[in-house]
């Protein structure tokens, strides 16, 4: 059971007191912390003068995933996996939307565009309440499952058809895929991600975990940037004319950045919810940011 909120004013008083003798909080472990913790209700009720004494007034769970109760048991994240898994399920539905090309008024780009974004709300969700090194593992998986998906698609188009089955051509039209296309889709989606996730956490230490929303807009802002660029030129350069190049790029970049901005009332509840039910606002100050080293 989590420490009881402390609820009275000179409770308060008096923990702020301790809390500004206390250099960081940020690698002290709950269980050797007995009276001078601050739980996340607790932290968010308090200015962000005082949250921030020194880097961040905030208790960083230790373990591979686990957050500690108030007896140092570790318990589980609840539901970094249903994020994790509906990542990598945004990722790969939107990729094989990508075969059909929409027009819709003033935009014109590929069906998944319509989805994409999500990934990256999602994206910036991992970042803002897990951390990055989790992030991490989330771009990680998505890559694995897309790079799979792209090889057993092919492996499936090379290989013969049943006799009386006729629909091969209709096959290669639509899940069909060229080197160039699947090459650019996923050093497109590895560059945007994590430079997304990089910085969202940069921008929440700089922020003091102020004004969420800033941390969301730029980071798609670079992110989708990044992602779009890259994947239109690999994939069509020399292969459409420039002048539709460019539309191509700008619709997809303006559409997916205006979604972001829309969702964003969204975002906000997604994020306050998650830290509230799994007890976590993860700070980047001493992680590594490589993005090749995996674990946690």
């Amino acid at each position: 059971m989590l420490r009881p909120r402390l609820q009275r004013n000179s409770e308060l008083r008096r923990l702020s007191w301790n809390a500004n003798r206390i250099m960081s909080f940020t690698d002290i472990r709950w269980n050797r912390i007995v009276n001078k913790t601050l739980p996340f209700d607790l932290r968010e009720r308090l200015p962000y003068d005082f949250r921030d004494v020194s880097r961040v007034i905030v208790i960083r769970w230790k373990g591979e995933g686990m957050a500690q109760d108030e007896q140092g048991q570790r318990r589980p994240h609840r539901y970094f996996d249903l994020v994790m898994v509906a990542f990598v399920a945004t990722l790969m539905i939107s990729n094989i939307a990508s075969s059909k090309i929409l027009d819709l008024g003033f935009f014109t780009f590929d069906g998944g565009t319509l989805l994409f974004p999500i990934s990256y709300i999602l994206g910036d969700v991992v970042t803002e309440v897990y951390g990055y090194s989790r992030a991490r593992r989330v771009i990680w998986a998505g890559f694995g499952a897309n790079l799979l998906m792209a090889l057993v698609l092919v492996v499936v188009g090379l290989l013969p058809p049943t006799e009386g089955w006729e629909h091969q051509a209709a096959y290669e039209a639509i899940l069909g895929v060229t080197p160039r296309i699947v090459m650019g889709s996923l050093i497109a989606y590895w560059v945007g991600s994590f430079s997304n996730s990089w910085l969202m956490a940069k921008m929440k230490i700089l922020t003091r975990g102020r004004w969420l929303w800033t941390r969301t807009i730029a980071s798609t802002l670079l992110g989708e940037g990044i992602d779009t660029l890259l994947f239109v030129v690999i994939a069509f350069y020399g292969t459409l004319p420039r002048g539709t190049l460019v539309a191509v790029i700008v619709s997809n970049y303006v559409f997916k950045c205006g979604l972001e901005a829309l969702i964003t009332p969204i975002t906000y509840r997604v994020v306050n919810g998650l830290k509230r039910a799994e007890q976590e606002d993860y700070y980047d100050y001493d992680t590594d940011f490589n993005p090749l080293k995996l674990n946690i």
